[in-house]
């Protein structure tokens, strides 16, 4: 226990040096904090022009600010590819991307592919934390028996946890400091070190009683946001066939100061989390003889809602007396939420490609993503489209997927020949916004 007392005390005298692996959307946010907090912090990452740039000062994520970047390394941040360098840290903090493969299955490549990286450079004495979302068991499963090949007895002589990443980019209400965080240890001996290690960057750390029980919190999460998206789509279905606006219905209910939390339709569901981690467990309770029906029927729902907007697209145009084919349609928004660079399993990109192979010129307009950026499964060749009143009245239709605030809802509405509207950002009736 000595060792683990000489860490808690290097933790809590901010003589530790801190190791963030990965450094996108979740790790620079963290190492950030870490070296704000009074740490020496180096980050890892395999992408030699995300080092480059750190290193230089420069930030390549939009809410994250030169400055911040900057100040950090005045501070002792540094930037690296070296993984060789992994020694050094007294902990290492995992912050790397946990996709789905072809068959909707959990892709653990990045996280098996760190793991063998950094194992071999391991010491006595650091403490080894998994931020990505991943299906309980992960942990002990796949990281422990690679720490213990080495030699390690864990809880002894290397600290072994799971904390699941909390970041919420575009909310001004929450930063890496004030969300609390969730943190499992595989003993009682690597939780206290995970606790002491979370302890020193956020305001509180909420303890559980195993890696697995911190694996499925995380899941749990992701999981209740995507059964209520699930279940107010298919509501916005159903109120649109009666002809009932469901955001008034939605405002009306959200009057009720008890038993009932707003949720609001959309395009579907994008981002690194909600498409993804409900299909994390889902695989895993096959294992048990479990079949999450409830979780896979809201996954289908929200899958499905960029199908039924381009049904809706294509309606509208209908009845002005155009076919899809051949329009020319103006996409306003392709991150995946508001005020966020963010593409990754956007409904906006899926949108943009369903529509083009039903044969109609896309267009996009989104202030936060000036160029469409390079994607393993889409691609568009496109920059976005400045919104003036003459391209506005270009475009056949305007379909309006992300609400970003910098968007002049006034002029878009004024000049556009016909809008979809996926966000409800219109409340009153006109004739040229169709709600979808």
């Amino acid at each position: 226990m000595r060792l683990l007392e000489q860490l808690v005390s290097r933790f809590e005298n901010r003589s530790a040096v801190i190791g963030i692996v990965g450094l996108g959307y979740v790790g620079l946010p963290l190492a950030l904090r870490y070296a704000y907090a009074g740490f020496k912090v180096i980050g890892f990452d395999v992408d030699h022009d995300k080092v480059r740039r750190l290193n230089d000062g420069d930030s390549y994520i939009e809410h994250i600010t030169t400055k911040s970047i900057r100040e950090a390394s005045e501070r002792g941040f540094e930037a690296t590819a070296e993984f060789s360098r992994a020694a050094e840290p007294d902990a290492l903090i995992i912050c790397v991307p946990t996709p789905l493969n072809a068959y909707r299955e959990p892709d653990l490549s990045f996280i098996l592919n760190t793991a063998d990286t950094l194992v071999p450079h391991m010491r006595i004495g650091q403490v080894l934390s998994l931020e990505s979302t991943t299906y309980p068991g992960t942990t002990e499963e796949e990281l422990k028996p690679r720490i213990e090949a080495r030699g390690f007895k864990i809880g002894e002589e290397v600290f072994l946890v799971f904390s699941p990443e909390r970041e919420d980019p575009g909310n001004p209400k929450f930063n890496t400091r004030s969300i609390p965080k969730v943190c499992g240890g595989v003993t009682p001996a690597c939780r206290e070190a995970g606790v002491a290690l979370y302890s020193a960057a956020v305001d509180k750390v909420v303890p559980v009683s195993s890696t697995r029980a911190a694996e499925l919190t995380k899941l749990l999460e992701n999981i209740h946001r995507s059964v209520n998206i699930g279940l107010v789509n298919e509501m916005k279905i159903i109120a649109d066939r009666m002809g009932i606006d469901i955001y008034e219905v939605i405002h009306a209910a959200a009057s009720k100061p008890f038993g009932f939390t707003a949720y609001y339709p959309s395009a579907g569901v994008g981002g690194h989390c909600i498409p993804i981690d409900p299909f994390y467990l889902t695989w895993k309770a096959r294992q048990y003889g479990l079949h999450t029906r409830f979780i896979e029927l809201a996954g289908e729902i929200n899958n499905d809602m960029p199908h039924w907007v381009v049904n809706k697209v294509t309606g509208a145009l209908n009845e002005h007396g155009r076919s899809v084919k051949g329009s020319r349609i103006l996409v306003l928004g392709v991150a995946y939420k508001k005020n966020v660079d963010d593409t990754r399993e956007s409904p906006s990109v899926k949108l943009m490609e369903l529509l083009r192979e039903k044969g109609a010129h896309i267009d996009y307009s989104d202030p936060h993503v000036p160029v469409f950026p390079k994607m393993r499964e889409h691609h568009f060749d496109l920059e976005s489209v400045r919104l003036t009143p003459e391209t506005l009245g270009s475009y056949d239709l305007v379909l309006l997927a992300t609400d970003h605030s910098a968007f002049d809802y006034e002029l878009i509405q004024k000049r556009a020949r016909l809008i979809v509207d996926t966000r409800g950002v219109y409340l009153e009736r006109l004739p040229n916004v169709i709600k979808s």
